[in-house]
């Protein structure tokens, strides 16, 4: 484990950006930046111009360690070049910690949730995230309304995942989505903390975890587990709430940093200058700056 890395993680202000979007979420994102899905024929050409995108705001001024801390990558940008660097070993010069998405998308839902889908070549994927010099990894799952043999499925699978991962000599970050639009969000998220707690108490205590949760309705429902000694640090997706509400509930929260990927690039755009995108990515990251270490 990059022990520098670590010490960033855990201690530095600032928050994550989350520029993971995968096969399946990959259509939106070039759409909201102004890409439509008339302008490639293919994955290839898809994923060439998703690259272009993440590789204009992380060489952008405006994407500064002073207040990013981490990047968490998709497959294919990992394994592909920033100005003749490989994606890892650009951010970790620039000061930034890359980490990598593994989960290879959602099953169907059953009892309230989507568990991941298998990640098959597990094993050969860390190797190479390891040569890579990821420092650790993020996969996903959804919550969508109470269920507890559904929450406690989701939490078990996260965990026996995480196992291998931390094994692997990489560091996991857990994301049990709870979906923002439930009925029962705050009961879940009620449920989630002491079902997370109980698979943290059993980590040996070299062992850690990230862990990446839906902004909470009651704030700092979640501050025993940021507190929890095998956490490196808890962090926050936006989860659908556009940048300025996410923001406002982030603040609420001790103890937990953005991690937000459609709320820093929602004002983005293909059209513009590159001084129009800087400034824009600057208010973003500012903003969510703020948000992650100022509280009220």
């Amino acid at each position: 484990m990059n022990q520098e890395h670590f010490d960033t993680i855990k201690n530095k202000d600032g928050f994550i950006a989350a520029l993971d979007q995968s096969g399946g979420s990959t259509p939106k994102a070039l759409n909201d930046y102004g890409v439509s899905e008339d302008q490639y024929s293919n994955d290839d050409e898809m994923f060439d111009l998703v690259h272009k995108m993440r590789t204009r705001i992380i060489t952008s001024p405006s994407f500064t360690p002073d207040k990013i801390i981490g990047a968490i990558l998709f497959e294919h940008t990992m394994n592909n070049r920033i100005e003749g660097q490989y994606a890892g070993d650009y951010l970790s010069d620039k000061g930034i910690v890359p980490f990598i998405k593994i989960d290879q998308g959602l099953a169907d839902e059953e009892h309230g949730v989507q568990l991941m889908k298998p990640i098959p070549g597990l094993n050969n994927l860390l190797q190479q995230a390891k040569e890579q010099n990821m420092f650790g990894t993020k996969m996903r799952s959804n919550i969508l309304s109470y269920n507890e043999k559904g929450i406690d499925d989701v939490v078990t699978q996260q965990f026996q995942v995480a196992q291998e991962i931390i094994d692997a000599g990489l560091v996991p970050i857990v994301e049990p989505e709870v979906n923002i639009h439930s009925e029962d969000k705050e009961q879940i998220e009620e449920y989630l903390n002491q079902s997370i707690k109980n698979h943290l108490d059993a980590l040996a205590t070299d062992d850690y975890v990230m862990l990446k949760l839906t902004i909470p309705t009651k704030a700092n429902i979640y501050q025993e587990l940021a507190d929890h000694s095998q956490v490196l640090r808890v962090v926050a997706l936006s989860g659908g709430y556009e940048r300025d509400e996410a923001n406002e509930m982030l603040s609420q929260n001790d103890n937990v940093i953005a991690s937000f990927s459609r709320a820093l690039t929602q004002d983005l755009s293909v059209n513009q200058s590159d001084a129009d995108f800087d400034a824009k990515l600057k208010e973003a990251v500012d903003s969510i700056y703020e948000a992650s270490v100022v509280k009220n």
